[in-house]
Protein backbone atom coordinates (compact mmCIF):
# COMPACT_ATOMS: atom_id res chain seq x y z
CA UNK A 1 0.00 0.00 0.00
CA UNK A 2 2.96 2.32 -0.55
CA UNK A 3 1.98 3.27 -4.15
CA UNK A 4 -0.29 6.23 -4.78
CA UNK A 5 -3.50 6.06 -6.80
CA UNK A 6 -4.64 9.54 -7.94
CA UNK A 7 -7.63 8.28 -9.94
CA UNK A 8 -8.99 6.43 -6.92
CA UNK A 9 -8.31 9.50 -4.80
CA UNK A 10 -10.48 11.64 -7.09
CA UNK A 11 -13.32 9.10 -7.16
CA UNK A 12 -13.21 8.55 -3.40
CA UNK A 13 -12.97 12.29 -2.79
CA UNK A 14 -16.07 13.00 -4.87
CA UNK A 15 -17.97 10.29 -3.01
CA UNK A 16 -16.74 11.79 0.25
CA UNK A 17 -17.94 15.26 -0.72
CA UNK A 18 -21.41 13.89 -1.41
CA UNK A 19 -21.42 12.00 1.88
CA UNK A 20 -20.15 15.08 3.73
CA UNK A 21 -23.20 17.05 2.61
CA UNK A 22 -25.35 14.44 4.36
CA UNK A 23 -23.41 14.43 7.64
CA UNK A 24 -25.57 17.15 9.30
CA UNK A 25 -28.65 15.06 8.47
CA UNK A 26 -26.97 12.05 10.03
CA UNK A 27 -26.30 14.07 13.19
CA UNK A 28 -29.92 15.26 13.31
CA UNK A 29 -31.10 11.64 12.94
CA UNK A 30 -29.42 10.55 16.19
CA UNK A 31 -31.97 10.40 19.02
CA UNK A 32 -31.26 12.39 22.13
CA UNK A 33 -30.04 10.38 25.15
CA UNK A 34 -32.01 10.32 28.37
CA UNK A 35 -31.15 13.46 30.29
CA UNK A 36 -29.46 12.74 33.64
CA UNK A 37 -29.96 14.95 36.65
CA UNK A 38 -27.86 18.12 36.41
CA UNK A 39 -24.44 17.69 37.97
CA UNK A 40 -22.30 20.28 39.61
CA UNK A 41 -18.69 20.85 38.75
CA UNK A 42 -16.53 23.06 40.92
CA UNK A 43 -19.63 24.24 42.72
CA UNK A 44 -21.48 25.29 39.57
CA UNK A 45 -24.08 23.30 37.62
CA UNK A 46 -22.88 21.96 34.31
CA UNK A 47 -24.40 23.47 31.20
CA UNK A 48 -27.11 21.32 29.56
CA UNK A 49 -25.98 19.20 26.66
CA UNK A 50 -26.39 20.72 23.23
CA UNK A 51 -29.14 18.99 21.27
CA UNK A 52 -28.11 17.00 18.22
CA UNK A 53 -30.74 18.79 16.14
CA UNK A 54 -29.24 22.12 17.18
CA UNK A 55 -25.75 20.92 16.27
CA UNK A 56 -26.97 19.79 12.85
CA UNK A 57 -28.62 23.17 12.29
CA UNK A 58 -25.53 25.21 13.13
CA UNK A 59 -24.80 27.73 10.36
CA UNK A 60 -21.88 26.70 8.24
CA UNK A 61 -21.62 23.14 9.59
CA UNK A 62 -22.06 21.68 6.13
CA UNK A 63 -19.07 23.72 4.93
CA UNK A 64 -16.96 21.96 7.53
CA UNK A 65 -18.26 18.41 7.19
CA UNK A 66 -18.19 18.38 3.39
CA UNK A 67 -14.47 19.17 2.89
CA UNK A 68 -13.49 17.12 5.95
CA UNK A 69 -15.25 14.04 4.59
CA UNK A 70 -14.09 14.65 1.04
CA UNK A 71 -10.43 15.17 1.90
CA UNK A 72 -10.37 12.20 4.27
CA UNK A 73 -11.93 9.93 1.65
CA UNK A 74 -9.54 11.22 -1.02
CA UNK A 75 -6.51 10.55 1.19
CA UNK A 76 -7.72 7.00 1.82
CA UNK A 77 -8.35 6.41 -1.88
CA UNK A 78 -4.92 7.80 -2.73
CA UNK A 79 -3.23 5.20 -0.51
CA UNK A 80 -5.48 2.15 -0.91
CA UNK A 81 -6.32 2.35 -4.60
CA UNK A 82 -9.01 0.12 -6.10
CA UNK A 83 -8.75 -2.38 -3.29
CA UNK A 84 -11.47 -4.32 -1.48
CA UNK A 85 -10.32 -2.62 1.73
CA UNK A 86 -12.10 0.51 0.49
CA UNK A 87 -15.33 -1.34 1.30
CA UNK A 88 -14.25 -1.46 4.93
CA UNK A 89 -12.80 2.01 5.41
CA UNK A 90 -14.73 4.45 3.20
CA UNK A 91 -18.19 3.91 4.77
CA UNK A 92 -16.70 4.83 8.15
CA UNK A 93 -15.55 8.26 6.98
CA UNK A 94 -18.88 10.17 7.13
CA UNK A 95 -19.80 8.32 10.33
CA UNK A 96 -16.46 9.30 11.83
CA UNK A 97 -16.93 12.95 10.88
CA UNK A 98 -20.41 12.94 12.45
CA UNK A 99 -19.06 11.33 15.63
CA UNK A 100 -16.21 13.84 15.81
CA UNK A 101 -18.62 16.79 15.54
CA UNK A 102 -20.99 15.35 18.14
CA UNK A 103 -18.23 14.47 20.59
CA UNK A 104 -16.59 17.87 20.20
CA UNK A 105 -19.86 19.66 20.99
CA UNK A 106 -21.27 17.33 23.66
CA UNK A 107 -18.46 15.05 24.91
CA UNK A 108 -20.68 12.11 24.00
CA UNK A 109 -20.26 9.37 21.42
CA UNK A 110 -23.79 8.08 20.84
CA UNK A 111 -24.25 4.33 20.73
CA UNK A 112 -26.93 4.87 18.09
CA UNK A 113 -24.11 5.68 15.65
CA UNK A 114 -21.36 3.46 16.99
CA UNK A 115 -23.46 0.26 17.12
CA UNK A 116 -24.38 0.40 13.41
CA UNK A 117 -20.75 1.25 12.63
CA UNK A 118 -19.72 -1.93 14.46
CA UNK A 119 -22.17 -4.03 12.47
CA UNK A 120 -21.24 -2.34 9.19
CA UNK A 121 -17.53 -2.90 9.79
CA UNK A 122 -17.99 -6.59 10.57
CA UNK A 123 -20.12 -7.07 7.43
CA UNK A 124 -17.72 -5.18 5.16
CA UNK A 125 -14.71 -7.05 6.56
CA UNK A 126 -16.37 -10.36 5.79
CA UNK A 127 -17.39 -9.11 2.34
CA UNK A 128 -13.87 -7.91 1.61
CA UNK A 129 -12.53 -11.27 2.78
CA UNK A 130 -14.84 -13.14 0.41
CA UNK A 131 -14.18 -10.83 -2.56
CA UNK A 132 -10.45 -10.39 -2.13
CA UNK A 133 -7.49 -12.73 -2.24
CA UNK A 134 -7.12 -12.90 1.52
CA UNK A 135 -6.63 -15.71 4.03
CA UNK A 136 -7.71 -16.47 7.57
CA UNK A 137 -4.70 -14.63 8.97
CA UNK A 138 -6.34 -11.38 7.85
CA UNK A 139 -9.46 -12.18 9.86
CA UNK A 140 -7.32 -13.19 12.83
CA UNK A 141 -5.45 -9.88 12.64
CA UNK A 142 -8.76 -8.01 12.43
CA UNK A 143 -10.00 -9.72 15.59
CA UNK A 144 -6.71 -9.01 17.33
CA UNK A 145 -6.94 -5.38 16.27
CA UNK A 146 -10.34 -5.17 17.95
CA UNK A 147 -8.96 -6.90 21.04
CA UNK A 148 -5.83 -4.75 21.28
CA UNK A 149 -7.40 -1.34 20.70
CA UNK A 150 -10.69 -2.05 22.43
CA UNK A 151 -9.03 -3.92 25.29
CA UNK A 152 -6.53 -1.13 25.89
CA UNK A 153 -9.24 1.51 26.14
CA UNK A 154 -11.42 -0.73 28.31
CA UNK A 155 -8.56 -1.07 30.79
CA UNK A 156 -7.96 2.69 30.75
CA UNK A 157 -11.66 3.33 31.30
CA UNK A 158 -11.84 0.73 34.08
CA UNK A 159 -8.85 2.25 35.90
CA UNK A 160 -9.93 5.88 35.54
CA UNK A 161 -13.52 6.19 34.26
CA UNK A 162 -13.60 9.96 34.85
CA UNK A 163 -10.80 10.46 32.35
CA UNK A 164 -12.31 8.41 29.54
CA UNK A 165 -15.90 7.87 28.47
CA UNK A 166 -17.24 4.44 27.62
CA UNK A 167 -18.15 5.80 24.21
CA UNK A 168 -14.39 6.04 23.57
CA UNK A 169 -14.12 2.35 24.45
CA UNK A 170 -16.84 1.46 21.93
CA UNK A 171 -15.23 3.63 19.27
CA UNK A 172 -11.83 2.04 19.86
CA UNK A 173 -13.35 -1.35 19.04
CA UNK A 174 -14.64 -0.15 15.68
CA UNK A 175 -11.34 1.49 14.82
CA UNK A 176 -9.45 -1.60 15.93
CA UNK A 177 -11.47 -3.77 13.54
CA UNK A 178 -10.88 -1.49 10.54
CA UNK A 179 -7.20 -0.81 11.24
CA UNK A 180 -6.55 -4.44 12.09
CA UNK A 181 -8.00 -5.50 8.76
CA UNK A 182 -5.62 -3.18 6.92
CA UNK A 183 -2.49 -4.35 8.73
CA UNK A 184 -0.35 -4.20 11.85
CA UNK A 185 1.40 -1.02 10.72
CA UNK A 186 -1.90 0.80 10.25
CA UNK A 187 -3.14 -0.45 13.62
CA UNK A 188 -0.12 0.55 15.71
CA UNK A 189 0.37 3.91 14.01
CA UNK A 190 -3.37 4.63 14.28
CA UNK A 191 -3.39 3.86 18.00
CA UNK A 192 -0.19 5.80 18.65
CA UNK A 193 -1.24 8.81 16.62
CA UNK A 194 -4.57 8.99 18.44
CA UNK A 195 -2.90 8.86 21.84
CA UNK A 196 -0.27 11.45 20.91
CA UNK A 197 -2.77 13.82 19.32
CA UNK A 198 -5.16 13.43 22.22
CA UNK A 199 -2.48 14.04 24.83
CA UNK A 200 -0.48 16.80 23.20
CA UNK A 201 -3.26 18.37 21.14
CA UNK A 202 -5.72 18.45 24.00
CA UNK A 203 -3.09 19.83 26.35
CA UNK A 204 -2.07 22.61 23.96
CA UNK A 205 -5.66 23.56 23.27
CA UNK A 206 -6.33 23.74 27.01
CA UNK A 207 -3.42 26.17 27.35
CA UNK A 208 -4.63 28.58 24.67
CA UNK A 209 -8.36 28.41 25.38
CA UNK A 210 -10.58 28.60 28.42
CA UNK A 211 -11.85 25.09 27.92
CA UNK A 212 -10.25 22.79 30.47
CA UNK A 213 -10.92 19.41 28.89
CA UNK A 214 -11.45 18.10 25.41
CA UNK A 215 -13.14 14.95 24.15
CA UNK A 216 -10.82 12.17 23.06
CA UNK A 217 -12.96 10.80 20.23
CA UNK A 218 -11.99 13.34 17.54
CA UNK A 219 -8.30 12.72 18.20
CA UNK A 220 -8.84 8.95 17.98
CA UNK A 221 -10.54 9.39 14.62
CA UNK A 222 -7.81 11.64 13.23
CA UNK A 223 -5.23 9.19 14.55
CA UNK A 224 -6.99 6.34 12.73
CA UNK A 225 -6.85 8.34 9.50
CA UNK A 226 -3.13 8.89 10.04
CA UNK A 227 -2.76 5.14 10.55
CA UNK A 228 -4.54 4.36 7.28
CA UNK A 229 -2.65 6.93 5.22
CA UNK A 230 0.82 6.89 6.78
CA UNK A 231 0.98 3.69 8.81
CA UNK A 232 2.75 1.45 6.31
CA UNK A 233 5.14 4.10 4.92
CA UNK A 234 6.07 5.21 8.43
CA UNK A 235 6.81 1.71 9.70
CA UNK A 236 8.73 0.93 6.51
CA UNK A 237 10.80 4.10 6.92
CA UNK A 238 11.56 3.30 10.55
CA UNK A 239 12.26 -0.40 10.30
CA UNK A 240 12.94 -0.99 6.60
Amino acid sequence: MTDLYPVTAVAAGVAGLVAGVLVPRLIAWVPEPDEPDPEEKDGEPEEPKELYADIAARPGLIWLTTPATGMSAAAIGLVLGWHVSLLVVLPLVPVGVALAVIDWRTRLLPTRLIAPAYALTVVTVLLAFLLGDRDLHDLERTALGWLVYGGMFFVLWFIYPRGLGYGDVRLSGVLGLALGWLGWAELWVGIGAGLILGGLGGGLLSLVTRRRDYPFGPFMLVGALVGVVAGQPLITALYG
